[in-house]
């Protein structure tokens, strides 16, 4: 079991919102001093909550792992993942582990970050390309949604591991049968990383998570 699904925050009502979240939330988001980052924050975890009451899991009770990463005490068979960039929310839930990441496709984006960050051939790859920083996000959420599936995050150096795209998109030597998806959502990159394939990633209007 899989589902991956955005949201667009853009016009979240923060005084509907903020009611509806948990009080270690609404602590994190009241820290944030921009309404813009409070949506993103609201928005990622009202769209967790809505996934995970359709698969008719109700109080969950979250805590983080070794390097951060959250999971849900009272329902460690479920896992999950949030995601946000921009004016967009990301979540995957899945009964095995999960990363998803999403990001805003910039093409002023500085490409020595994968000179300097990525493996050399994903950086060759990207000046090849025909649209050299479509070619960087792809790799960048891909990358970011396998670093978050292993609980590691930017712990795991963005150059210890390869990914190819080339025939179908797979980590060279893997030895987990771990499989990506990647899908465009107007000008921004979503990646899941999960032991299973992701058929759709679906919209969920910001009016049906309150």
């Amino acid at each position: 079991m899989i589902k991956v699904a955005y949201s667009n925050v853009e016009k979240l009502d923060l005084t509907k919102a903020y009611p509806l979240l948990s009080n270690h939330r609404k602590n994190k988001v009241s820290r944030f001093r921009f309404d813009k980052d409070k949506k993103l924050g609201c928005g990622a975890y009202l769209l967790l909550m809505k996934l995970l009451e359709e698969k008719h899991i109700y109080n969950p009770l979250f805590k983080t792992g070794k390097y951060d990463k959250p999971y849900i005490v009272n329902y460690p068979n479920i896992h999950f993942n949030m995601s946000h960039s921009g004016k967009y929310v990301a979540c995957a839930i899945s009964d095995t582990q999960v990363g998803i990441d999403i990001e805003y496709n910039d093409p002023t984006i500085d490409l020595n970050i994968a000179r300097n960050y990525f493996f050399n051939s994903e950086y060759e790859n990207i000046i090849k390309s025909k649209n050299p920083s479509d070619e960087f996000f792809k790799y960048w959420v891909l990358k970011e949604s396998y670093m978050k599936y292993t609980g590691l995050g930017f712990n795991l150096p963005l150059d210890s591991f390869e990914i190819i795209i080339e025939e179908d998109m797979r980590l060279k030597n893997d030895k987990n049968d771990i499989k990506f998806n990647l899908f465009d959502i107007k000008n921004y990159k979503l990646a899941v990383a999960s032991h299973e394939k992701v058929d759709k990633c679906i919209e969920y209007k910001i009016e049906l998570l309150y």
